[in-house]
């Protein structure tokens, strides 16, 4: 089994009662999930590297304009810390235009099989294309982050079923360039767990296992700052789809709305709510920062165990 973070060591002798951990809500879901390359253990918190190899990402665009630097950032955040390395080559944030699914290949599938080569996975590609999935699944990729749960390209199900990869099914409405006007709910936590259900069966009906499934609730893809609070305080509302939950908060905007900072200086927020999302159920961690991300968890973890 692939490791994650530490377990949090035994304490005993103090008499006093154990503080409440995480909430137990996904009974009958297994403590891994399951991937191409093995299963990954979901014991304790489980730190994802964002690797964009994209010239307009919202706060690192064309940090990493060549495959030797995005090599020498993924050797660091495996260093630091991280157990997933997640890659894409297509930008999502707000507004932003699509490129083709050419770009997009050449972007990402030399990185993916220098990386494989050298032992730096597991890896997740960051796609919603069904054939930029199945080419990076070839070359040695063992995940598929889908931004539009499985809604955007029809094929996608059906290539990460044949593929035996992992899959995370994002909650999103409508496209980058649309989702700003979308962002319309009478109640953001019930309807995003509805939507997130719609993906969850379209996945089940292609044949992919649940054990190979996890669930992200979408912080800022079609929210506004207030909304993806309400996401996180209220994540466990999303036990109700028994699978594991990740959540990508690393430097958004509503984080921004708060602090009042732009996004390189976003850290502290985002190990605020990557803490409290923890706590409050979730299992993965996709971020930017991973050295701070993974003491913080490893911290709070130790806290709720001991």
């Amino acid at each position: 089994m692939i490791s994650s973070l530490g377990q949090g060591e035994e304490r005993g002798g103090t008499g006093a009662p154990k503080a409440p951990g995480p909430p137990d809500f996904l009974e009958g879901v297994s403590p891994a999930w399951s991937i191409l390359q093995g299963d990954l253990d979901l014991g304790a918190p489980v730190v994802m590297a964002i690797l964009n190899l994209t010239p307009d990402s919202f706060s690192d665009g064309g940090d990493l304009a060549t495959t030797e630097a995005a090599l020498r950032a993924a050797r660091a955040a495996k260093e630091d810390g991280a157990v997933i390395l997640d890659v894409g080559g297509e930008s999502t944030r707000p507004g932003a235009d699509p490129v083709s699914t050419e770009e997009e290949l050449k972007r990402v599938l030399p990185f993916i099989r220098m990386a494989t080569s050298k032992g730096l996975g597991p890896i997740s590609i960051d796609t919603r294309n069904a054939r930029v999935a199945e080419k990076a699944l070839r070359a040695g990729a063992g995940i598929v982050n889908d931004v539009s749960g499985l809604k955007h390209d029809p094929g996608m199900a059906t290539v990460v079923a044949a593929g035996g990869a992992g899959v995370v099914l994002s909650h999103m409405r409508g496209t980058p360039a649309t989702m700003r006007s979308l962002a319309t709910y009478g109640d953001v936590a019930a309807e995003v767990r509805e939507e997130l259900e719609q993906s969850l069966g379209l996945a089940l009906d292609a044949g992919i296992p649940r054990e190979k499934i996890v669930v992200d609730p979408g912080i800022g893809f079609a929210k506004t700052g207030a909304q993806s609070l309400a996401l996180l305080k209220g994540l466990g509302s999303l036990g109700a789809l028994k699978c594991p939950i990740l959540v990508g908060p690393s430097r958004k905007s509503f984080l921004g709305e708060i602090a009042g900072v732009p996004p390189v200086e976003r850290l502290p927020g985002t190990i605020a709510a990557c803490v409290l999302a923890y706590h409050n159920g979730a299992k993965i961690f996709r971020v930017h920062d991973v050295a701070p991300i993974v003491q913080a968890l490893g911290v709070a973890q130790a806290i709720l165990d001991a």
